[in-house]
């Protein structure tokens, strides 16, 4: 039996452990602005060139809530430009997610789809979306539909690979269990395929939301005149790269809050699935 001797350092252990459990994600992203305020002010580059996270802050508090108007034009417009950015990546991520996982599904459950539409498919996947920048604007004109059809393009591949990836790799006693069982093939499908295939299709949509981001960025710096990547081009060409660099960091924000809530969403619909890391512990 241990004594109060022996538990004083065992419990200030762990505590000294349940400290660092909630400061061990905030450490690195720590020590990085600290060593970019250092450097920013040690004049080895003008502040202007690489402005420090404060000033950066400033900018984005301004930006946010409008404090002192120093960021002129954009000074309270922060919620207008997130507002109309996560619209277009709503609005081509859901299509993108639907179509991928349709044709995804049927590309890996039909030997026929596979032949009639795969080939097509993987000649357009390795274009880069921003090559499509010309034809949207001419398609689509100047305003959201081109940006929705490109944060599409960006999203709609990651989502299809990696549910043809799914329904292919799923375990074959699964299917044969349920044919034995007399189920249809609409029942196979419905019921086991396309269940069993879920977490590749969920590791497709969380890589679909970050391009999703990339491209709406992108499309907003050429086609529309809204939007956290318009703030960040016009900001370029105003030499306001406090202004850029705090897009950037909004751009970060919101990418990881839609990261979260697909996550979050795979909680929820794999509550089957217990997501530990490899040390056993619920990540």
């Amino acid at each position: 039996m241990q004594t109060a001797s022996e538990r004083l350092p065992a419990a200030r252990y762990a505590a000294a452990w349940r400290l660092w459990s909630k400061l061990e994600r905030v450490v690195v992203p720590a020590l990085i602005l600290a060593g970019w305020e250092a450097f920013s002010r040690s004049g080895a580059l003008p502040q202007s060139l690489l402005p420090p996270p404060s000033a950066v802050l400033h900018a984005l508090g301004d930006w946010v809530l409008g404090l002192d108007g120093s960021t002129q034009d954009y000074s309270g417009t922060w919620f207008r430009h997130a507002l109309s950015s996560s619209w277009r990546v709503f609005a081509g991520f859901v299509i993108a997610g639907l179509s991928g996982i349709l044709i995804g599904t049927a590309i890996g459950w039909s030997r026929s789809a596979e032949k009639t539409l795969e080939p097509t498919l993987q000649m357009l996947r390795p274009v880069p979306p921003v090559s499509w920048i010309p034809l949207a604007i001419i398609w689509f004109g100047i305003a959201d539909k081109p940006a929705i059809f490109l944060v599409f393009l960006g999203a709609f591949f990651p989502t299809l690979m990696n549910t043809i990836h799914g329904v292919k790799t799923i375990d074959r006693n699964l299917i044969r269990a349920g044919a034995m069982m007399g189920a249809s093939g609409r029942q196979l499908l419905v019921h086991i395929v396309v269940p069993a295939a879920l977490p590749s299709i969920f590791a497709g949509l969380r890589i679909a939301i970050g391009s999703a981001w990339m491209l709406t960025v992108t499309a907003e710096m050429v086609a529309v005149k809204s939007g956290v990547g318009y703030v960040l081009w016009d900001s370029y060409y105003f030499l306001r790269y406090d202004m850029v660099i705090a897009a950037m960091v909004s751009i970060g924000l919101l990418g990881y809050l839609s990261d979260l809530a697909i996550k979050r969403l795979m909680g929820v619909v794999l509550r089957w699935q217990r997501t530990t890391t490899v040390q056993g512990r619920e990540g």
